[in-house]
């Protein structure tokens, strides 16, 4: 990758944040917004242009009557969207390997609206990983190609929240991996069910094993994704019903799970 683009995603980065901060606080303006957009620098020359890359890239925004409003701000939760997701890889980070299972579920209203699943081609999965995942080469001969993978997978998660237990893993190796082909990369807004269980659920481990035996989960699998999804999605309903009444919004929850309020600090 470029050193120029590293420098542009790093600005893009924190004047995301930026950006969120200020709508969560007001509505701005289209005009307001697209000079927000251009205060500092950019991927591309015009602000329409970078508007268009935040949709494309999943950043929940809407324009009524000129104004651009955070559509997470104004959403109930119980009414949005969540993508729940698990990945499995070949190692930590997608410098040193990839992914090889995607699985994840979106869900609205309590029901599960529509699911994403597939295997990954891969050059070699390591001993180790292939013990752990009970993922073979031999699984994996015929399987679409990543590209092809993260093209579908990114058109499923469109807008909605991306759910992840452990979300800086997952969510940060499928978005560094939409990079590596040129294919954007995700400004969806995030929530970790390890955040969200350490403020609802009464215990002293959060790993997804521990919660699963905890909350009598029943599914078998372990270190598969749908199998993994399927779990951290039980881990959030759970989490769901623990809420205090306080909570209306997404973004209410989202700033909940990163709230002072951990049950067993």
């Amino acid at each position: 990758m470029p050193v120029a683009y590293k420098k542009r995603k790093k600005q893009q980065i924190s004047k995301i944040d930026q950006i969120t901060a200020i709508l969560n606080k007001r509505d701005l303006p289209k005009d307001e917004f697209l000079d927000l957009l251009m205060n500092s620098e950019t991927f591309f020359e015009t602000p329409e242009l970078e508007l268009e890359l935040l949709f494309s890239n999943g950043y929940p925004i809407e324009i009524t009557d000129e104004i651009v409003k955070l559509k997470t701000k104004y959403t109930n939760f119980n009414d949005d969207t969540f993508c729940i997701v698990d990945i499995e890889t070949t190692a930590g980070n997608p410098k040193d390997g990839q992914i090889i299972e995607i699985g994840a579920l979106k869900v609205r209203s309590g029901k599960i609206i529509d699911e994403y699943e597939s295997l990954v081609s891969c050059s070699g999965v390591p001993e180790h990983i292939q013990r752990l995942t009970t993922i073979s080469d031999k699984m994996l001969e015929g399987a679409p190609s990543l590209q092809s993978v993260l093209e579908e997978f990114k058109i499923f998660l469109d807008d909605s929240v991306f759910v992840a237990h452990d979300i800086k893993f997952d969510y940060k190796f499928i978005s560094e991996s939409l990079e590596k082909f040129d294919l954007g990369k995700l400004e969806n807004r995030k929530l970790c069910t390890i955040d969200l269980a350490k403020r609802t659920i009464d215990t002293h481990r959060y790993g997804l094993e521990h919660l699963k035996d905890l909350l009598e989960i029943d599914i078998d699998q372990h270190h598969r994704a749908m199998s993994d999804a399927k779990s951290t999605l039980e881990v959030l309903y759970k989490s769901f019903k623990n809420l205090p009444n306080t909570i209306e919004t997404t973004e209410d929850l989202i700033k909940f799970s990163k709230s002072h309020n951990v049950i067993n600090k």
